[in-house]
């Protein structure tokens, strides 16, 4: 019999791009293996006319591809890790996390602009993004910018950018340069700069805890070092509690000491949706105690007054 595989997927081009390169990655890894792709729709591509913040929290991309996955309709699921919410459902598990592309937000300027920096933009320019974190750092970096809210798949926006007044629009370096769009982008920022999003450019893959077979079939996807620096991103995302409607960024990477010895290297930072007030700091160590480091600076950010940020964003307003 002929062993095959389904992989659960949303329907954006850049999700059916990283489906398939998951796939052909599978079929290169086991020759014979047939693998199938199925689209399933999750409630943040359905609901397209408010901001993520507005219409729920975790799971907004993952609830309805997880429910297949634990119903038996798919074998694994693949998301880009930064999608994917800290607490897995009861019987999955991140069976794999892939090679970490460019972490970097880059800033795509409308076709037929001159300016290709932010530094350059002028005074009261307009910017597109979706992200609450983007934000609250844009307007860190310059306050006098206008941020507009922008959803939809990544066609989508750019199909509104280039109808629009507005100067450009950030968006993840990973997606862009996926769907071959590398010659739009005007400036790819510093991740110390604008910190990027919990798991940025790697892809977690989903899969039924108890699922030895797939899992001994992932087994090649999972790249230790990507694992152990997302590991701590999500440790302290899971330590601040936080969601799309959080300003939340994070740049874990490994680096080597003066001896040659692997440390894994943590920012973050949480901020006020305004940009005004951002709580930002450091940490250091052991990669293999990925976790524990990200709990700790969650923990030093909530001191350092990141937690007054959060009840006041968590809280309605009246």
């Amino acid at each position: 019999m002929t062993d095959s595989v389904r992989i659960g997927s949303r329907g954006s081009e850049l999700a059916l791009w990283q489906a398939r390169w998951v796939r052909d990655k599978l079929v290169e890894l086991h020759p014979g293996l047939v693998v199938e792709i199925q689209i399933i729709k999750t409630k943040g591509d359905k609901v397209l006319d408010a901001p993520l913040s507005k219409i729920g929290d975790k799971g907004l991309f993952t609830r309805e591809i997880e429910h297949a996955l634990l119903q038996g309709s798919i074998d694994l699921a693949v998301h880009s890790l930064k999608d994917l919410p800290t607490e897995l459902p009861e019987g999955l598990v991140l069976g794999a996390v892939t090679e970490r592309e460019d972490v970097r937000d880059v800033f795509l300027p409308r076709p037929g602009t001159r300016v290709r920096r932010l530094v350059d933009l002028p005074q009261g320019a307009a910017v597109a993004t979706g992200s609450l974190r983007r934000k609250c750092q844009l307007l860190h970096l310059r306050p006098d910018l206008r941020i507009v809210d922008l959803r939809g798949n990544l066609n989508t926006r750019y199909a509104k950018l280039e109808a629009s007044g507005w100067e450009g629009m950030l968006l993840a370096r990973a997606g862009v340069v996926r769907l071959g769009w590398a010659e739009r982008i005007g400036e790819a920022i510093d991740p110390l700069v604008i910190l990027p999003a919990v798991g940025q450019g790697a892809l977690g893959i989903e899969v039924r805890n108890e699922d030895a077979r797939v899992l001994k079939l992932i087994g090649g996807f999972h790249h230790t070092a990507t694992a152990e620096a997302t590991g701590a991103e999500r440790a302290l995302l899971h330590e601040l509690e936080g969601g799309c409607q959080v300003p939340i960024g994070t740049y874990g990477r490994i680096v080597t000491d003066q001896t040659g010895k692997p440390v894994l290297m943590l920012d973050a930072l949480v901020g006020s949706l305004d940009g005004t007030r951002v709580i930002r700091d450091a940490i250091s160590g052991s990669p293999e105690a990925s976790s524990v480091l990200g709990a700790a600076l969650a923990r030093r950010l909530l001191g350092l007054g990141a937690q007054q940020i959060l009840d006041q964003i968590r809280t309605p307003s009246e």
